[in-house]
């Protein structure tokens, strides 16, 4: 823990995450923007963090982050969205800001993390109005790939996808368009 951060543990809740923010901002190292995104991430699981994430932009810190090319970066950030999208207000706003088709985006991630936190956070997105975008086609080829994945995890989520989100019948229209093209999106690195 740098000195920095050992001197923002006395400060309150919404003074520590805008003293981050402004951290990840300023700094030029890569590795203290990974460590600073990595804290913002974990706090995205407590609840009491979402208003004042709102307030502080956080949510837009994520998204812009995931069409960083430092993988360590989309992880971070993968995650902490996957963290705040089960809550409604979050989940409008990361919705109405296109953040399916970023997160769709990092379903060719090789990093195994992040593409685990992309499923997960489109099966959090999926709502009425979202639904069609989520199960597109494309995306479920891909979960059909992934479904074979040696990776019990990813094989796990990629089915709980298939059978919980997507109708019967767009499985085997995904399944007969793969059958006739060629699948451009690599499983991630074990």
């Amino acid at each position: 823990m740098s000195q920095n951060q050992k001197d923002l543990l006395g400060l309150g809740r919404l003074e520590y995450l805008q003293a981050l923010v402004t951290e990840f901002q300023v700094t030029e190292s890569s590795e203290a923007k990974e460590q600073v995104l990595a804290n913002l991430a974990n706090f995205a699981y407590d609840p009491k963090n979402y208003e004042y994430f709102r307030q502080l932009k956080i949510l837009d810190l994520f998204l812009d982050m995931l069409t960083e090319d430092n993988e360590t970066l989309v992880e971070f950030a993968l995650g902490g969205l996957c963290n705040l999208c089960l809550d409604k207000i979050n989940k409008d706003y990361i919705l109405e800001a296109g953040g399916v088709t970023t997160v769709v985006n990092c379903l060719s991630s090789s990093n195994e993390e992040t593409v685990l936190s992309a499923v997960t956070t489109l099966m959090y997105l999926t709502t009425p109005q979202s639904r069609q975008q989520i199960t597109s086609l494309p995306v479920i080829a891909c979960m059909q790939r992934f479904s074979l994945s040696s990776n019990r995890r990813l094989r796990n989520l990629a089915t709980i996808f298939l059978e919980d989100y997507c109708t019967p019948q767009q499985v085997e229209e995904a399944r007969n368009q793969t059958r006739h093209t060629a699948v451009g999106i690599p499983l991630p690195k074990e």
